[in-house]
């Protein structure tokens, strides 16, 4: 492993748990950042006079730059040091993020949130290679473990804080907040990575394959914006040509890939144990946690007549089961770590399905069980994939690695979100929603069946 240096005056003992906590917080407000902005919009457009589109690029624009640009950030974090890319997309995010909570127009704000969205690729690949290269085995597996109460806590945060901060409309900034809550907690992680994140890790020396990188950012940008953009518009033809044009270069980048001296991906880290089954089992997992929260939040909302505060705090419940979980499973018997992530991928399933009648009448009980089991099953699977997934993986293959499952948890998301979010739009059904859900979170533990011959390393 990469020797790593501790910055003056910290020492590793104390470094350690301050690095965790400044690389969650970062994960964090970039998790939040999608789903606060969600409650905001109305507001937001109101306001600022935003067209449809232009109110559709506020939104989602973070995710479209951020989801194009993570493989990228992560190569790069492999190049220059995550300890320097990490730092790097936080100033870049914080910044952004003072300059839209002070936009005066709908056109400023797309623009700053792009730019936040760049911040935010090149940060948040570097928390699972800062935590691959600074953990091993039990504290590893923590580590990872607290990742995924991280990414669960802030999107149902997101939603709460976003009612909240609206609603109080603090000396009347409106939706102002929703951006600028970031930068007090984003200079304060600045200054406490300057002094405490491991300087290091420099160690890939391979160029940057750029006809990779460009090739791949070009095909995810190409399946991303239709995915986020197109039902509000009513799938017009570009999206579909889009996706078309999205699947040839995805083929054109396997052929690039294959004759590159240093691939972007290369064969040793997709070989690895469990890496390729993981993959995809976290792509179904964070496609059917994507598709329920939107879903979910639709039907609370304008079925239901909920507030955005009502309607985050309805989720609570799935919260703290997905954090109950992913902070306690590693007590399990190693031998019951690996069936227990095929198991809970149909405990998810379960939790999915009963939804249904909770959702058409059954009472706020039955829903708090429903959704509790739901996130019970989710963190039953997702932290501990990763912890498989990640255990054969080499120190200098992080980056590659981090990249890889980063980009996946992203795509993940906003595939789960425009196909469960359309099925629900389109059917005005949340049985139906439901019911695909379920059957998404059983395909995804199907997947996952490879993983039982992964041994842990402790």
């Amino acid at each position: 492993m990469t020797a790593i240096s501790t910055p003056a005056g910290a020492s590793p003992a104390l470094r350690t748990p301050w690095l965790l906590t400044i690389l969650l917080a970062g994960q964090f407000m970039a998790i939040l950042d999608v789903s606060i902005v969600n409650v905001a919009s109305p507001v937001i457009r109101s306001d600022l006079g935003a067209s449809g589109s232009g109110l559709q690029m506020i939104v989602s624009g973070y995710t479209v730059a951020y989801a194009m640009l993570l493989v990228t950030g992560a190569r790069l974090g492999g190049r220059y040091g995550g300890r320097r890319l990490f730092l790097s997309g936080l100033a870049v995010f914080t910044a952004a993020s003072l300059a839209c909570g002070l936009a005066a127009s709908a056109g400023q704000l797309v623009v700053f949130r792009l730019v936040q969205g760049v911040g935010a690729a090149l940060m948040v690949p570097q928390v699972l290679i800062l935590i691959q290269t600074n953990f091993e085995g039990a504290a590893r597996a923590r580590a990872l473990s607290l990742y995924a109460a991280v990414i669960s806590g802030a999107a149902i945060a997101g939603q709460v804080l976003g009612g909240v901060l609206v609603s109080a409309d603090l000396l009347g900034s409106a939706w102002r907040p929703v951006f600028l809550v970031n930068v007090p907690i984003g200079a304060g992680l600045l200054a406490a990575g300057v002094r405490l994140l491991p300087a290091g890790g420099r160690g890939d020396r391979r160029p940057l394959d750029l006809p990779g990188l460009v090739t791949l950012s070009l095909a995810v940008s190409l399946l991303v914006v239709p995915l986020v953009l197109g039902h509000e518009q009513d799938w017009p033809l570009w999206g579909w040509v889009a996706m078309a044009a999205s699947a040839v270069l995805a083929g054109v980048f396997v052929l690039v890939e294959r004759g590159a001296s240093a691939p972007l991906m290369p064969g040793r880290v997709l070989g690895a144990p469990g890496v390729a089954p993981a993959a995809l089992a976290v792509f179904g997992a964070m496609a059917t946690y994507g598709g329920f929260l939107f879903a979910v939040a639709l039907h609370l909302q304008g079925r239901l007549g909920a507030s955005p505060v009502e309607a985050g705090l309805t989720f609570l419940p799935s919260g703290v089961a997905f954090a109950v979980v992913s902070l306690n499973w590693r007590r399990l018997p190693e031998r019951l770590q690996h069936r227990m992530i095929v198991v809970s991928f149909g405990v998810a399933g379960l939790g999915y399905l009963c939804l249904a009648p909770a959702l058409a009448g059954g009472g706020r009980p039955l829903l708090a069980v429903a959704l509790a089991v739901t996130g019970a099953g989710l963190a039953g699977t997702f932290s501990p994939v990763l912890a498989v997934a990640l255990t054969r993986v080499a120190p200098a293959d992080a980056p590659d690695a981090g990249g890889l499952f980063v980009m996946v948890m992203q795509l993940g998301q906003v595939v789960g979100v425009a196909t469960f979010g359309t099925l629900y739009l389109s059917r005005g059904s949340v049985a139906a929603t439901a019911v695909a859900l379920a059957v998404t979170a059983v395909a995804a533990g199907v997947c996952a069946l490879p993983l039982l011959r992964v041994r842990l390393s402790r």
